[in-house]
């Protein structure tokens, strides 16, 4: 597996322009791939990095080949999607992403591994307001710490 270094926001095109010389070519390539977490890179599996050179030469928003081999062991966290509710812990401040508290802030209070479900507590209500959403409606806010003046506080 091999990295070309492309233009940010058109890997998706160069893989295309990649996919269309090979058509007209037939180069020993066995992928592209072109994963979204990775800005300004599509990964070629191919035999040697000179395959690779000539099929990415000439090429539009190409910036060059990376240097080396990659391994699939670097690859794999874009290949295999591991469920949200995997990463979610008790305490950890998430964004409702989906439903009608789309947009909110909110803490976890209790998770249900077997339904796929999460209590959480929403920061953004006057009022502290348990509901249970779907874990796939969240999204983990990293490192996100509720500071004292964000809890809401008994005035009573």
């Amino acid at each position: 597996m091999f990295a070309v270094k492309t233009t940010g926001g058109q890997e998706k095109i160069v893989a295309r322009l990649i996919y269309n010389k090979l058509s007209t070519r037939k180069l020993p390539i066995s992928s592209v791939l072109v994963a979204d977490e990775m800005k300004g890179y599509v990964f070629i599996e191919a035999d040697n990095a000179q395959v690779i050179s000539e099929v990415i030469s000439g090429l539009k928003h190409v910036k060059g080949l990376v240097p080396g081999m990659l391994k699939y062991d670097d690859i794999e966290k874009f290949l295999i999607v591991k469920p949200i509710i995997s990463e979610l812990k008790v305490d950890d401040i998430v964004e409702i992403v989906a439903g009608p508290f789309k947009g909110m802030r909110a803490k976890i209070n209790r998770i249900e591994l077997t339904r796929s479900e999460v209590t959480v507590v929403l920061l953004d209500a006057p009022y502290q307001l348990p509901v249970t959403v779907d874990a796939s409606y969240l999204k983990l806010i990293p490192q996100a710490k509720i500071s004292p003046s964000s809890e809401v506080q008994d005035s009573g």
